[in-house]
């Protein structure tokens, strides 16, 4: 579970890091089936969205809710897919497997055709689907000069204040409390009273 939870941060952690006109043209250059599927993932009505800003819009809540119902997974599936695909052919018979030289031997043609963030991604999306290389992919992703995701941003917390009752509110709670205070006296006077009897 502990590796799950980490393999779902730099997931989102590497779709975060992509900004929102890098994000637009990734989905641009996807094929239309892909664009098609995103859309319909991203709760667009038919036809899929006109305006590239809200289908950005609709991916970032989507991929925010989407990390327990496997969402997040699913739209980084979808963009990911030509740049994974290529990256398999070019890796050929050492694609299930393969070592860091060779991973890092094919990336330089990926980033020339996909860009640093779209292949980051990509890295982080064989994480989260169990490569077996995951080791050594959470490794670039965590220290590698080209692909290494930049920090988490720092998560604000709002504290709320403590609740501080009003003398009116105090007025109220003591004077139930007194109302039971003089009930319990009295019951107790009353079974006193019925003990002598």
């Amino acid at each position: 579970m502990k590796n799950r939870l980490q393999a779902l941060n730099l997931l989102d952690r590497a779709l975060s890091s992509i900004a929102d006109a890098e994000l637009e043209t990734i989905v641009a250059g996807l094929p239309d089936d892909h664009r098609a599927g995103l859309d319909e993932l991203c709760g667009a009505r038919e036809g899929g969205f006109t305006d590239p800003a809200a289908r950005t819009l609709a991916i970032r809540a989507t991929a925010a809710r989407g990390r327990v119902n496997g969402d997040l997974e699913r739209i980084a599936t979808v963009l990911t897919d030509p740049c994974l695909a290529k990256c398999i052919e070019e890796l050929g018979d050492n694609a299930d497997d393969p070592t860091e030289e060779q991973l890092l031997e094919v990336t330089p043609g990926l980033v020339d055709t996909y860009g640093v963030p779209l292949v980051r991604l990509m890295l982080a999306t064989s994480v989260a689907g169990e490569a077996t290389a995951s080791v050594m992919l959470i490794r670039l992703l965590k220290h590698h000069e080209q692909f290494a995701l930049p920090p988490a941003a720092p998560v604000e917390t709002t504290v709320m204040p403590a609740r501080v009752a009003d003398d009116e509110v105090k007025a109220k709670r003591k004077a139930l409390k007194d109302k039971k205070q003089a009930e319990a006296r009295a019951r107790r006077e009353q079974q006193q009273r019925a003990k002598g009897r």
